[in-house]
């Protein structure tokens, strides 16, 4: 099984059109266009009945405590958690993919409610949801594909895993305002096979990234 895109090599940098946060000289961030990668998968298992895809980021400082503060940095060797960017679930068992900005372009506050994607398929909430909890003008269930924004004085450049499963089942036992998490416990024992495509992205200028 097979997953790539034409938008970013693997273990290469993801392009600032793909993400959420793009660096700003004057405000360190401004907001990017968000639009979701290219994607191709293929090689697909024949006895495979669904596909499902995950993107997450395994880079997450464990604390911010010295989250975009000014002079400032948080450490490289700081502990990090995972924070997910996109859950796709009952994605049809074929060769197939999605085009650059099918499902996700721009940014909408509160987050898409319903996101185009692949015929039959769902898409759950993403950890934005979480991060934006008690902001008035950001909260909100954000389904699909949110890109990179990680902190602009973190010292490690962060690591995006897409992440595609062949499961033997049809439809995956999620309902309504998923997450990735509940996607992840899901699957547990039902993937017949797996593969990811890894993305970089940093907004720290004194990171390089091409």
């Amino acid at each position: 099984m097979k997953l790539s895109s034409s938008t970013f090599c693997h273990n290469d940098f993801i392009p600032e059109h793909c993400a959420f946060c793009i660096k700003d000289t004057e405000n360190h961030t401004a907001f990017g266009d968000n639009k979701n990668p290219q994607l191709s998968w293929s090689e697909i298992p024949r006895e495979a009945k669904s596909l499902i895809l995950v993107c997450v980021d395994r880079s997450v400082p464990s604390s911010l405590d010295n989250f975009n503060q000014k002079d400032k940095t948080i450490a490289k060797d700081l502990p990090r958690v995972e924070f997910i960017h996109w859950s796709m679930v009952d994605i049809l068992p074929i060769d197939g993919g999605v085009k650059e900005g099918e499902c996700s372009h721009g940014i909408i506050p509160g987050g898409k409610q319903n996101p185009n994607g692949p015929v039959n398929s769902r898409q759950g909430i993403n950890d934005y949801t979480g991060f934006m909890a008690g902001d008035p003008d950001m909260e909100g269930n954000y389904f699909g594909y949110d890109g990179p924004c990680p902190p602009w004085n973190d010292e490690l450049v962060h690591q995006y895993y897409f992440k595609l499963f062949a499961c033997d089942f049809n439809r995956c036992s999620v309902e309504g305002a998923f997450t990735g998490q509940n996607v992840l416990k899901a699957i547990e024992g039902h993937v017949i096979a797996a593969t990811e495509l890894v993305g970089l992205y940093s907004l720290n200028p004194d990171l390089q990234q091409t």
